[in-house]
């Protein structure tokens, strides 16, 4: 059996007198992708700003290899091999895209190099000095995963990777997630895109209203017609 790389307790989290995630348990097998599914409003953005320390739980435990996250900042986190792709692809506008790399790598203790990341990623390499604001979505999401990439991230987390992209762009960024998966990256991923995400994932959490309704494996899931029809309206 795997050891868990991450796991959540009884995890609660409020903006302001809004309480969003009500007792979240959850945990992430070092090498495993773990899917956050359900409607807007969830809690499934929540869940990864709060393990990224970006907003602090009211209550509970969150274990990171082995250790709680008590007190670490979102740097700290990253420096200790925890990244997230925002869901607004937050990219430097007036940076090229080598730029932006180099500026990515800069502080990592081990971070890869820029040719790996061109490597992964062709178009990043055709259009490394273009600057972000000239880039297509497609190919800023690109940019944007490969930031976090360049950190050699343990746990790398995608917040709606696949939003708003055309389709021949989500099946580029899929085969990719999909080859990291099979080298051992460890991931987690909220994503609208339920059969994208259920074909990426081994397992898969469902939220509604800030609560966990259904853990399970992906494939049972995609199977079980009449549960995403109540959690997810598809």
């Amino acid at each position: 059996m795997k050891t868990d790389l991450l796991s959540l307790r009884d995890v609660n989290s409020c903006y302001g007198e809004s309480h969003v995630l009500h007792d979240i348990n959850l945990r992430v097998a070092e090498g495993e992708v773990v899917a956050l599914l359900g409607r807007n409003g969830s809690g499934k953005t929540t869940t990864l700003k709060t393990v990224m320390g970006l907003l602090e739980p009211k209550s509970g435990v969150i274990e990171y290899a082995g250790r709680a996250l008590r007190d670490a900042s979102p740097e700290g986190r990253a420096r200790a091999g925890i990244q997230l792709v925002p869901e607004d692809r937050r990219v430097f506008a007036g940076l090229t895209v080598e730029e932006n790399l180099v500026l990515a790598a800069m502080g990592c203790a081990k971070p890869l190099t820029i040719d790996a990341m061109y490597e992964v990623f062709p178009r990043l390499g055709e259009r490394k000095k273009s600057h972000g604001r000239h880039l297509s979505g497609g190919e800023q999401q690109m940019l944007s995963i490969a930031r976090a990439l360049i950190q050699s991230p343990r746990l790398l987390m995608l917040d709606e990777p696949f939003e708003g992209l055309a389709p021949i762009i989500v099946r580029a960024l899929m085969e990719v997630v999909g080859r990291l998966a099979k080298e051992g990256q460890t991931i987690v991923i909220v994503e609208q895109n339920v059969k994208a995400c259920l074909t990426l994932a081994d397992r898969v959490y469902l939220l509604s209203n800030g609560l966990v309704v259904h853990e399970g494996s992906a494939k049972a899931l995609m199977d079980d017609k009449e549960t995403q029809k109540r959690h997810l309206s598809v």
